[in-house]
């Protein structure tokens, strides 16, 4: 069983919590949170021990999962691979590209794995359309189109310190669309505006809804549409077009139940309302590819490197909305 500490009780590391805890391969050896009740409030829901320090909660365990705020992460990972610990960290790295590329400096020739939290790699549709890809189903993949939209709004206070919605939200879709796309984008655009709140515009210069459009070297073209706020729940769906044919990734539900009368057919019911439902399986199975990495010292399926260039393609659109015009990833990398 590999010991797990976890750094960060908040909401998504709650999640992660009881998704260690359901794992037959690791158990959950010691939180820790510099807000002592959230510490203490996991460590007594799921039996562990509480650490007063993070340095304490590394020095006890095999693996450490970090799922604290953004700005920390980097130390963090730091001080984990420096006591020789195999690190789970949740996205970003960073907010910014400077401290990140300073970190992976600080790691490198480590053989520490480090597995960077992107559970879209691993949901099991979004997973099965990349296998069948791999496999030539579709020949020739010529474009993706992936949709991801919120069920609402954050608080002011996380939308605050975000870093924006291209580093916050979108990031998880440079990702993924690199993973599909089994090739570099080299060329962003993007446009996006304060729809649901333009107060966003005005007070933190952030946008909620975007549209991104990506080219890679060979000519695959992707487009990625975001919105912070869906009245019908969280919208995750993902389509591939190839020379041969399509792939559709769609929506999840409770069941697939659906309901023909008078009033209307194909009703069925509301999508997952949240990341954490949407993608319960995802973060089952990426927590499983990183136990399977901690222990035998393999490779982990989402690297360092690939939280780089995540970054990188956001900072690239980052720039492109700013100035609006296409920006060639080479400006930024």
């Amino acid at each position: 069983m590999l010991k797990i500490a976890l750094l960060g009780c908040g909401r998504i590391g709650k999640m992660h919590a009881g998704t260690v805890s359901r794992s037959e391969s690791a158990q959950l050896a010691v939180v820790f949170d510099p807000v002592e009740d959230a510490a203490n409030q996991v460590g007594a829901q799921f039996g562990c021990a509480v650490a007063k320090s993070a340095e304490e909660a590394i020095s006890k365990a095999d693996a450490v999962l970090i799922a604290t705020s953004t700005p920390t992460h980097a130390d963090l990972i730091e001080q984990a691979v420096a006591a020789s610990k195999a690190v789970f960290c949740e996205k970003p790295i960073d907010l910014s590209l400077e401290r990140v590329r300073k970190c992976q400096k600080v790691i490198s020739g480590s053989k520490v794995p480090v597995h960077i939290g992107f559970n879209r790699r691993f949901d099991p549709g979004h997973r099965a359309a990349y296998d069948a890809v791999r496999a030539g189903e579709i020949g020739d993949l010529r474009q993706l189109i992936i949709t991801s939209r919120d069920p609402g709004l954050a608080s002011r206070d996380y939308l605050r310190a975000s870093g924006g919605i291209l580093r916050d939200m979108t990031i998880h879709d440079f990702d993924f669309a690199r993973f599909m796309l089994n090739e570099e984008p080299v060329e962003v655009f993007a446009t996006g505006s304060a729809l649901i709140d333009p107060t966003l515009a005005t007070e933190f210069g952030d946008v909620d809804s975007i549209m991104v459009t990506m080219k890679t070297a060979s000519g695959k073209l992707c487009s990625i549409s975001n919105s912070r706020e869906a009245a019908y729940g969280h919208d995750q769906r993902v389509e591939l077009l190839g020379s041969k044919g399509m792939l559709i990734s769609a929506n999840r539900r409770a069941h697939e139940l659906q309901r023909f009368g008078p009033s209307g057919t194909a009703s069925g019911e509301p999508y997952l309302n949240f990341f954490i439902e949407r993608y319960a399986e995802a973060y089952s199975a990426g927590l499983e590819s990183f136990i399977r990495a901690a222990s035998s010292g393999s490779a982990v399926e989402a690297t360092f490197e690939d939280g780089v260039r995540a970054l990188i393609l956001a900072e690239t659109a980052v720039r492109s909305l700013a100035e609006g015009r296409s920006v060639a990833v080479s400006e930024i990398a």
